[in-house]
């Protein structure tokens, strides 16, 4: 293949995932033209840009903010994503290191439940999970987040694994040679290496659990309502339902997630390219 049909063979992969991309965005930047409409000119035509009396300017964001304690759910997502998340990493990572280096038939037993734990459907633990968690008084934000470590530890695990695989053992005998402790190895010398997956990990698990809506509904008590439950409360009786304030407060609940994202989306691929092929 020459020089010319690789750039023509570029340039059409180029055009190809453009396209891909635009069709990915379009329902975010739906979303967002439609948060400036009113609810009439919302179900006439959803396609439109608001132009003229659909123009409602912040009426929709200021509504949807009045009708919901919307910074309390904030608070609670928050809450429950960040402490999750920290739980994930600091114990699967953990995990992962022990399995690698131990490598016997307990170890490679774990693994395999943990690979067992991402093929099972949410849809057959459901109901079980949420009278355990009643039963074991898990209903609560602080509970919740031991639930999504249950949850989320298959694929940290799968991840990890393989980064700690590529990891010289050489380094960690010569640290121990040195006198270092078994939690200064880890935190010192293997988590940094990890960093690129680690934040991998964290993007993943973030997304899931900031937007997660049925898991919540399930497990937490009604005092504590995240961001997708609130947004859901705007669905009145009768079918009855505020669309407009609805598209406000969507758009509201994924500015964070997405400035976190693009915060760190240079580590994503490298962390998953590198917990993937090692090993």
């Amino acid at each position: 293949m020459n020089s010319g049909e690789k750039v023509k063979r570029g340039a059409l992969w180029s055009v190809l995932f453009a396209v891909v991309s635009l069709a990915w965005i379009f329902p975010i930047v739906l979303v967002i033209i439609n948060s400036f409409k009113q609810k009439a000119y919302i179900s006439r035509n959803a396609f439109s840009l608001p132009t003229g009396k659909a123009f409602v300017g912040l009426e929709n964001y200021t509504r949807g903010l009045d009708t919901t304690n919307f910074f309390a759910s904030f608070g609670w997502t928050l809450l429950i994503t960040v402490g999750s998340v920290a739980l994930i990493l600091v114990c699967t990572s953990m995990c992962a290191w022990w399995i690698v280096r131990v490598n016997n038939w307990a170890a490679k037993l774990l693994y395999t439940l943990f690979l067992f734990n991402m093929i099972v459907p949410f849809q057959m633990v459901m109901f079980t999970l949420s009278k355990l968690a009643d039963m074991l008084k898990l209903n609560t934000p602080w509970g919740l987040c031991f639930v999504y470590l249950g949850f989320g530890a298959g694929l940290a695990v799968f991840i990890f694994t393989g980064v700690v695989k590529g990891i010289p053992e050489s380094l960690e005998e010569s640290a121990m040679i040195d006198g270092a402790s078994v939690p200064r190895i880890f935190f010192q010398i293997v988590v940094p290496i990890m960093k690129p997956s680690i934040v991998s990990v964290a993007i993943l698990q973030a997304m899931w659990i900031w937007n997660d809506y049925l898991l919540p509904y399930l497990i937490l008590d009604m005092d504590y309502k995240t961001i997708p439950i609130h947004i859901q409360y705007l669905n009145g009786s009768y079918g009855h339902t505020d669309t407009s304030a609805i598209m406000a407060l969507i758009v509201l609940s994924i500015v964070p997630i997405i400035i976190f994202y693009f915060a760190c989306q240079k580590y994503i691929i490298e962390g998953v390219v590198s917990g993937a092929v090692k090993g």
